[in-house]
């Protein structure tokens, strides 16, 4: 993803400084010369900022869908961990009332 932005970056770059040096020697008077290159820079920005937003877009939709599954994971884990506990509480309650039974039978046994 770093390398694409980057690359990105560097042609937008070099094609901005190809634009003004073309323009700088291009046989025009200087008014002529600086509007030029204030629409080219102006078109540039734009473009620059249009593939900017593209690229946050496409991190912030790949991050959504990141995230998205971390949740979908942890809300599995806490669900089966939640399932799981009832299991042992359960158990841990039906021993107890096996030793509670087991303890007074043998104080019956005993009299």
């Amino acid at each position: 993803m770093a390398g694409k932005s980057g690359t990105v970056v560097a042609v937008l770059a070099g094609a901005a400084i190809g634009a003004a040096i073309g323009i700088l020697f291009a046989p025009d008077e200087g008014a002529k010369t600086r509007k030029k290159i204030k629409e080219g820079v102006g078109a540039k920005k734009d473009e620059l900022a249009d593939k900017l937003h593209e690229l946050t877009e496409t991190v912030k939709g790949k991050f959504g869908v990141a995230k998205k599954d971390l949740e979908s994971s942890l809300d599995n884990l806490v669900s089966n961990v939640e399932h799981k506990t009832e299991d042992v509480i359960s158990m841990l309650e039906k021993k107890l009332e096996e030793l509670k039974n087991d303890s007074k039978s043998k104080t019956a046994s005993a009299k």
